[in-house]
C-alpha cells in the first residue's frame, strides 16, 4: 500500500537533500540493507529520488502472446515523482526499458527509471533529459525475448529485495533502496552523518590538516553508540 500522501511528501523532501553515500553509510550504521552498486546513470547526471513502482520481467513470451508492452501499466499508474524499478535478471541481452517508455514516463512526470539489467534508446532518453539508470545497455529489443511477468511485486535488485512503495535515491555513486518501515530511522541517521561530514569538509577547506579532521572520530562514526 502506498504511504499517506502528506507523509510521502515529507519523506521525499528529506531524501532529496541526501546523496546515496550518506544513505548507504546510515544503512551500514543501522545494519540495514539497501545500497546497490553498478546501476549507472546512462542519460543525465544528477540525483533522482522517489517512491518505487516495481516491474519483474521473465524470459521468452507469455502463454497466448503478449497483449501489453512491458512497463506500460506502471507508467499509467505512476504519480509524478515516482521511480519505476525493473528486474531484468534473465541473462538475455534484451532491453528492459526503451525510448517510447522514456517519453511516456517523462510526460507523466516520473523522476526516472532504474533497470537491473540492460536499457536501450539511451541517446533518445538523453535528448529529452529523462534519467535512466541501468546495469547495462543494449540495442536489442525486448520483443520476443523478455516480457513483463508481473508488476507491483517484490523484485531483486543487486542483493536487495525491493517492494512497491519503497523509496530510492540514485546518483553517480549508486542506488539506495529504503523500506517504508525503515525510512524515518534511516533518514535521521543519514541527516546526522551528512551534517557531521559537511562540518568536517568546512574544516578542511579552512586549512585544517586532513589527517586531523579525518582522524579517529571519522573512523568510528558508523559505530558510535552501538554495543557489541
Amino acid at each position: 500500500m502506498r504511504s499517506d500522501a502528506v507523509e510521502r511528501q515529507k519523506i521525499l523532501a528529506r531524501l532529496s537533500r541526501l546523496d546515496a553515500c550518506a544513505l548507504s553509510d546510515a544503512a551500514d550504521r543501522l545494519g540495514l540493507p539497501g545500497a546497490v552498486s553498478g546501476l549507472l546513470p546512462r542519460t543525465v547526471k544528477g540525483r533522482i529520488c522517489g517512491q518505487v513502482l516495481t516491474v519483474k520481467l521473465a524470459a521468452g513470451t507469455p502463454a497466448g502472446g503478449s497483449h501489453r508492452h512491458l512497463c506500460t501499466s506502471s507508467i499509467e499508474a505512476a504519480h509524478p515523482g515516482d521511480v519505476i524499478v525493473i528486474e531484468q535478471r534473465t541473462g538475455i541481452d534484451a532491453a528492459g526499458w526503451g525510448g517510447m517508455l522514456s517519453n511516456a514516463a517523462r510526460l507523466r512526470g516520473l523522476s526516472g527509471v532504474i533497470v537491473e539489467g540492460p536499457a536501450r534508446d539511451i541517446d533518445e532518453a538523453a535528448e529529452i533529459r529523462f534519467p535512466v539508470f541501468s546495469r547495462g545497455v543494449t540495442a536489442r529489443t525486448a520483443r520476443g525475448r523478455v516480457y513483463e511477468l508481473a508488476n507491483g511485486v517484490p523484485i531483486q535488485v543487486g542483493d536487495v529485495t525491493v517492494a512497491e512503495g519503497d523509496y530510492v535515491v540514485a546518483d553517480g555513486s549508486g542506488a539506495v533502496f529504503i523500506a517504508q518501515a525503515s525510512a524515518e530511522d534511516l533518514l535521521t541517521a543519514a541527516e546526522a552523518l551528512a551534517a557531521r561530514e559537511a562540518a568536517m569538509t568546512k574544516d578542511i577547506l579552512a586549512g585544517q590538516p586532513i589527517s586531523r579532521v579525518m582522524g579517529a572520530a571519522y573512523e568510528t562514526m558508523l559505530t558510535e553508540g552501538q554495543t557489541s
